[in-house]
């Protein structure tokens, strides 16, 4: 019995390192073909989903454009500044919004590939309930929180 006991605390250590490593150690978890199936299933609503925000993003920008105000001279400063605010902030948000546009692409060109919910740094399966809540995303839970707490050790 005691022999047991040192092979389990062995057991429990080793995993207690991975988990220190994250999901890159052989983590990823089995899924049956029944759960496959409802995986593809969840990620063909999910590709509906980002085509439908996609179309919604390229007419929301396409409105902007034509909305944009444009460049001209006000004769009083203040005026003249607030407009500049205005559009400046209207561009940053244009950029934003091609960026999660370029996120969208990828996911649906993934989807259509097969690699979608796949983590880019370990390999594992994305968990559904992750690509439900982030369908852009492109790391498992345990890998991007691992980048974020070096992120937050680098700017300290």
């Amino acid at each position: 019995m005691p022999a047991k006991k040192k092979n389990n605390s062995k057991s429990s250590s080793k995993s207690q390192t991975t988990k220190k490593k994250g999901a890159k150690k052989g983590r990823c978890k089995k899924t049956s073909k029944n759960q496959l199936s409802e995986r593809e299933q969840k990620i063909q609503e999910i590709k509906k989903m980002l085509i439908e925000q996609r179309e919604k993003l390229l007419q929301e920008a396409e409105s902007a454009l034509n909305t944009l105000p444009e460049e001209s001279a006000f004769p009083d400063m203040g005026d003249q500044a607030s407009v500049e605010v205005d559009r400046n902030f209207m561009l940053r948000l244009r950029g934003r919004e091609q960026k999660l546009l370029k996120k969208i692409e990828l996911a649906i060109e993934k989807i259509d590939n097969g690699t979608y919910g796949i983590c880019e740094v370990c390999g594992c399966e994305i968990g559904i309930k992750r690509l439900e809540a982030r369908p852009v995303t492109t790391m498992c839970i345990e890998c991007k929180t691992e980048q974020e707490e070096e992120e937050k050790l680098l700017e300290a």
